[in-house]
């Protein structure tokens, strides 16, 4: 995917610098209402809402934490959470693939895709077969794919697809016309990674589609075996299956961004179904984009839960080049006692991300964050789990590209049954690791300290 870097960077580079918005503190310290949860009946009253987190708690073994975090999680938007939902792991594309293309297969009224990368590879031949096939079994197939994502993807795999009766539709496409009308524009990119089935089950987190997980018959289709090269290996990362109220949050993410770029309104009387309400898990879908000015709602829920963390903050992250005030919630919670450690790669597809991140981690390391650089395979996962009862999955990178230019799409899962799976994913990831220690890092090599000088004063276009 480097490839596909470079073509786009010149049309980047000519685009001016955008400002970074804030992460404001202020909705964070007002006063607010009780909580309020949203089922599939609709918001909850107080009542029911307090019975239901009574409920919750019960099950939580950190009862008082998961106060806390549903309490603050609360605070930063006006919209409610989302109660009754099913949320489950799916690590690496071998175990995402098989269940999305399931669901796909499976769908009735509609199937909904919004990708960044979709590779006309064996992997993406097996997603266009599948929407063909539901199309002529008289599903409705729309996709939303990115014009630089996709740049390295031949328009004659998006023609068939709309030959064959899928609704296609570029996001921000590459052209003169947008590069000479507003160069900064063409910055802002669609990153998020999302299917919906039937508006009843979707898809969200960092794996796109393409064979780099490991999926075609060729590189990366062995095991990460030492005898495979590490550029062969399939990509480590991780992806949510959800069901339950918020697929209508997600929904009506994606229905925005389709009439955005279709320029006209998304007509289906089926988009919004009587979804029930499943499982247990509070969830909350934060859909992030630059053209919505303000606050970035993903990193504000993540710092929030980072500053009100108690016992640990596990971070797994692909791109790493922390806003200031990011690195400075993730410094302050080492230094209060909290077990803050990060999951972040050995090697990478972008250097000059990689080299600009290291550039902080001595004043991580000095604090008593625990930093891991995952070996044996390129990790592209985006997560975190904070007091095993706050938990995120998404497309959000911890760069100032996520925070600035991208449209992005997380969700937040409260709740310690999944808090523990992600526990058990990082704990795995941890193994396969290796630590760097502050006196390690202290005795890198000169020429990395150089790179890592050049990269930081890139990073505000990372």
């Amino acid at each position: 995917m480097t490839g596909r870097l470079a073509a786009a960077a010149a049309a980047f580079l000519l685009a001016a610098c955008a400002s970074v918005p804030p992460i404001d503190r202020y909705l964070i310290s007002q006063e607010r209402e009780p909580v309020r949860v949203e089922t599939s009946r609709g918001v909850l009253s107080h009542a029911d809402s307090a019975k239901l987190l009574e409920d919750l708690n019960r099950r939580s073994p950190n009862s008082d934490l998961l106060q806390r975090h549903v309490a603050v999680e609360e605070a930063l938007t006006e919209t409610p959470l989302t109660a009754g939902n099913v949320v489950v792991a799916l690590e690496d594309g071998k175990a995402a693939y098989a269940s999305m293309l399931q669901a796909m297969r499976s769908a009735r009224q509609h199937i909904h895709m919004e990708m960044y990368i979709f590779e006309a590879d064996e992997t993406g031949t097996l997603f266009a077969d599948a929407m063909k096939e539901r199309v002529r079994a008289g599903v409705r197939v729309r996709l939303i794919y990115d014009a630089v994502g996709c740049i390295g993807t031949p328009k004659e795999f998006f023609k068939d697809l709309a030959d064959n009766g899928v609704q296609v539709v570029e996001y921000n496409p590459v052209n003169a016309k947008n590069i000479v009308g507003s160069a900064a524009s063409i910055q802002n990119r669609d990153h998020r990674k999302l299917l919906i089935v039937d508006g009843r089950v979707a898809f969200l987190g960092g794996i796109n589609i393409s064979n780099v997980y490991g999926t075609g018959s060729g590189a990366g289709s062995g095991a990460s075996g030492r005898d495979v090269p590490f550029e062969d290996r399939p990509w480590r990362d991780l992806q949510v299956r959800l069901e339950g109220p918020v697929v209508i949050d997600l929904q009506h993410a994606f229905q925005a961004q389709w009439e955005r770029w279709k320029k006209e309104p998304l007509k289906d009387t089926a988009l919004y179904p009587d979804v029930k309400a499943p499982g247990k898990h509070l969830v909350r879908a934060i859909a992030a984009s630059p053209s919505s000015k303000g606050l970035n709602p993903s990193y504000v829920a993540l710092i929030s839960a980072i500053e009100s963390a108690e016992t640990e903050v596990l971070i797994t992250n692909a791109y790493f080049v922390p806003h200031p005030q990011l690195l400075q919630a993730l410094q302050d919670a080492a230094r209060r006692g909290v077990k803050v450690k990060l999951v972040l790669p050995s090697k990478t597809d972008n250097a000059v991300v990689y080299h600009a991140g290291r550039s902080f981690y001595t004043d991580l390391l000095e604090a008593g964050v625990r930093i891991y650089e995952r070996k044996s395979r390129l990790l592209h996962a985006k997560s975190a789990v904070i007091d095993g009862v706050w938990s995120t999955v998404g497309s959000t990178n911890l760069d100032w590209r996520s925070l600035a230019y991208n449209d992005e799409l997380n969700a937040v899962v409260l709740g310690p049954e999944f808090g523990a799976q992600m526990q058990g994913i990082f704990a795995k990831d941890v193994s396969n690791s290796e630590e760097i220690t502050l006196e390690k890092w202290r005795s890198r090599p000169f020429e990395d300290r150089i790179k890592e000088m050049a990269a930081k004063a890139w990073s505000q276009l990372l």
